[in-house]
């Protein structure tokens, strides 16, 4: 009786019912985000849905994100018209009073300027490609060219934030994350997402950590950085004088610690630290093995290009992004700087593009030829596109766009995407959608679906609300698919 007494007296009122509550609301908790149909799958990573909620068509991701806003009129949308009408005045009845940035509303004029670089029909498909894409345009047959994208965001802040999180306003989970959380991974050495940034311009538009973090989801499901280096993932190394048995025990001790928190507090997030520090255990020797690219093939690393050889490098992640991919990694991000050109666009995106096109079309290659393009999903943008007038003066050698939020090309290939198609068109002047307009949530809601996943079903409970990638927001866009 007096054990009962101060077991009762150890906790108050409200701690008791939290723990009397919490296994029944777990499993509440569990029929809601994961109300399986009689298609789900068994998933061996242990996400939170266990499984998938219909059979999936992509196993992984590969997003290779553009950060800067590329101009699809220099490299997707084929515009003859706007390039017979350049020098003239954006029509208002065009325009219809939208928002401008603050680069451009000043401008007494907008002159609108047509690509200066040619286009051509590839591949049986017969899709416009830039010249400034030749490997691209090689591929042009195995990708699904997006043309009638449209966010909200105007600046790059903002636009970035939503694309990756599915809010403009910063400290939600990342996609990735929500992917982590939901799937898992069926790799035990290696995080379930994985992040590469690539080097790019100086000046360019920083990315920032919080884009691949976990937001209000479990810690343990926050983007993992691989950096170039010695050291790709900081502080995984021992110290000097801790061996890897030392390490060992370490662990042991410290998780027999949590688990006596946990104990007397259940809170998640000291599971997920436990599992941090394990995870962190295995990548001791994963890591390196998965950096180390001496053991490819030379006929491999010459088809990503020379500049695979230099670490950091947007070539020599693409091949990091295969290697992942291999190890059946769900998520991999890779972001690249520099694609923000207000002026001097024909001199920077040529650069830019050089710097991309051979190793993204090795990219599809590669997995193509090793049986793993048809389960993974690898996807090509920015968070906007460019204006279809000049930012500034035009002149013989240079101009500018702004960005431009209201229509801009995008790219997917793979699982269970359609090859060699284009979805979606804008107007003759490339400045607003005539057809199947896609938002960034229906993007957001496509991707998940391909993962086996139903965007509104998988959520999670923050400060007395349920949320989700999507918000409240999203449509699968199933013409899209296979």
């Amino acid at each position: 009786m007096s054990a009962l007494c101060s077991h009762v007296n150890h906790y108050s009122r409200r701690e008791f019912l939290t723990k009397a509550g919490f296994g029944i609301g777990g499993m509440a908790l569990a029929s809601l985000t994961n109300p399986f149909s009689s298609h789900a799958n068994t998933n061996p990573a242990n996400g939170i849905l266990r499984g998938t909620h219909f059979p999936p068509k992509a196993k992984r991701v590969i997003y290779l994100f553009q950060s800067g806003g590329p101009s699809q009129f220099e490299l997707f949308d084929y515009k003859p018209e706007l390039i017979k009408r350049t020098g003239e005045q954006l029509p208002d009845s065009v325009r219809q009073g939208q928002r401008l940035t603050g680069m451009s509303a000043g401008q007494k004029s907008l002159p609108m300027i047509g690509s200066r670089f040619d286009f051509e029909r590839r591949g049986k498909s017969g899709l416009y490609v830039s010249e400034l894409l030749p490997h691209i345009g090689s591929i042009a047959d195995e990708i699904c060219v997006i043309k009638s994208m449209h966010t909200e965001a105007i600046n790059h802040d903002p636009a970035i934030t939503f694309f990756q999180t599915g809010s403009q306003q910063a400290g939600r989970p990342s996609i990735g994350s929500w992917v982590s959380y939901g799937l898992g991974s069926e790799n035990e050495n290696l995080p379930a997402f994985c992040v590469l940034v690539s080097t790019g311009r100086s000046g360019a538009q920083p990315v920032y950590g919080r884009l691949w973090g976990n937001g209000f989801l479990p810690s343990q499901h926050q983007g993992v950085q691989f950096r170039s280096g010695k050291d790709p993932v900081l502080y995984l190394n021992d110290p000097p004088g801790v061996g890897s048995a030392d390490r060992s025990k370490y662990i042991d001790h410290l998780k027999a610690l949590y688990a006596h928190t946990f104990d007397s507090n259940p809170d998640e997030e000291i599971n997920s630290k436990i599992a941090q520090y394990e995870m962190a255990y295995r990548m001791q020797t994963s890591v390196p093995e998965t950096m180390d690219i001496s053991g490819e093939p030379d006929h491999i690393l010459e088809m990503y290009g020379p500049d695979v050889h230099i670490p950091g490098t947007y070539a020599a992640n693409c091949l990091l992004a295969r290697r992942l991919a291999e190890k059946n990694v769900t998520f991999i991000q890779l972001y690249h700087k520099g694609w923000d050109q207000h002026g001097n666009l024909p001199n920077d995106i040529q650069k830019m593009a050089k710097g991309t096109d051979q190793p993204t079309a090795a990219l599809i290659r590669d997995l193509k030829q090793r049986g793993l393009l048809e389960d993974t999903l690898v996807i090509w943008g920015g968070e906007f596109g460019r204006t279809s007038y000049s930012q500034g003066q035009i002149t013989k050698t240079t101009y500018g766009r702004d960005h431009h939020p209201k229509c801009f090309s995008m790219w997917m290939a793979g699982a269970g995407v359609k090859k060699g198609f284009s979805y979606g068109q804008t107007d003759d002047l490339g400045y607003n959608i005539v057809e199947n307009p896609m938002h960034v949530h229906d993007f957001q809601a496509t991707l998940m679906h391909l993962m086996g996943v139903d965007h509104e079903r998988l959520n999670f409970k923050h400060q007395g609300r349920r949320y989700r990638l999507t918000d409240v927001h999203g449509t699968v866009v199933k013409d899209l698919l296979t």
